[in-house]
């Protein structure tokens, strides 16, 4: 039996959910796929798969065994490119990305990158909620905020200014913050972690000084789209990217408010678990996207204004650590990723 072969036609099976299809992908009669499944389970006295006339799926062992195929053939993959005199990327390529960032920015430009790199067959998940890399067999992610997860190996690739705004309605209601201090009298809409539960308190910057401000509120989300929307409809304020709110505020369906307390930015950073070879595909998907970022006027990972108040902060809290003039110990922003 040709183990390599054998692990290639398993992984097509279960990545197209299909017998048939797999043959076709493979340009191999369905007799000889069945036949090579078949043989498999046969040497490793273990079924693979559950199937029946409607659908197939994964069993225990089965899934176990797909996750190691999946990191052996991305392995053979990376090996043969470094020493291939063809230094095209090819195969395929399963990614995540935040939703917004995902449907804004880089779905709306991979037109540019297929045509850069015709060989490679991209799988992308576009959501807010976080996926495991290593369980959902992901090559690499995009990620906005702090990361939570030390196991995973990050590369800076973007910067995101981060806004709080409202819509005029709600402001013709309820007035216009002008300082902290007003948020008492105010109203937010939160957002929670699909991850963890966790409500995301508002951010701010105060005196140098990163704080959280907990705010009344009676409405919350785990879903970018559907914040942006309660905020649009004057359910109360919120906080989100700089360009998510760009066209909303350019429109005046959005105001900006407490601009001079604008939350620290959010690095955007690539992502893969570290004990996975990172491929060539996944590396050009990368570097493709730190270039797409980079000319984007909010996305680029050396913005100087951003930056420099992110250099700023850091200063301000090194100071308050050693005896400084600051004295309130800063806390870490929270993120919304969406």
């Amino acid at each position: 039996m040709d183990k390599l072969q054998a692990m290639q036609v398993f992984v097509r099976v279960v990545d197209t959910n299909s017998f048939s299809g797999a043959a076709d992908s493979l340009h191999m009669p369905r007799s000889t796929v069945t036949t090579i499944i078949q043989g498999l389970e046969d040497y490793l006295k273990v079924r693979l798969l559950n199937r029946n006339t409607r659908f197939i799926s994964m069993t225990a062992d089965g899934a176990a065994y797909y996750e190691s195929c999946t990191r052996i053939l991305a392995y053979i993959d990376a090996s043969e490119s470094a020493i291939s005199t063809d230094s095209s990327a090819r195969g395929k390529l399963k990614v995540d990305l935040p939703g917004a960032i995902g449907r804004l920015v880089i779905v709306p430009a991979l037109p540019e990158f297929q045509a850069r790199y015709p060989d490679i067959d991209l799988m992308l998940g576009v959501g807010d909620k976080d996926v495991d890399l290593v369980q959902e067999s992901v090559d690499c992610a995009v990620r906005m905020g702090r990361l939570q997860d030390s196991t995973l190996v990050a590369r800076r690739v973007g910067v995101a200014e981060t806004v709080t705004v409202a819509s005029p309605a709600y402001i013709a209601r309820n007035g216009e913050p002008r300082s902290l201090a007003d948020l008492e009298a105010h109203v937010a809409v939160n957002y929670f972690s699909s991850r963890t539960g966790r409500i995301v308190e508002m951010n701010f910057v105060a005196e140098g000084e990163p704080i959280e401000v907990r705010m009344r509120s009676k409405l919350a989300a785990n879903d970018g789209a559907a914040y942006l929307q309660c905020g649009l409809h004057g359910m109360g304020l919120i906080q989100v990217p700089h360009f998510l709110a760009l066209p909303h505020l350019q429109s005046g369906e959005l105001v900006e408010v407490l601009g001079q307390h604008r939350p620290l930015p959010l690095p955007i950073s690539a992502l893969y678990p570290q004990n996975r070879h990172l491929s060539r595909q996944a590396r050009v998907f990368v570097d493709w996207v730190a270039e797409l970022f980079e000319n984007c006027h909010f996305l680029r990972a050396d913005d100087s204004m951003a930056l420099k108040r992110l250099r700023y902060v850091n200063a301000d809290r090194r100071a308050a650590q050693t005896g400084g003039s600051r004295g309130k110990k800063a806390r870490d922003p929270a993120a919304l990723t969406g």
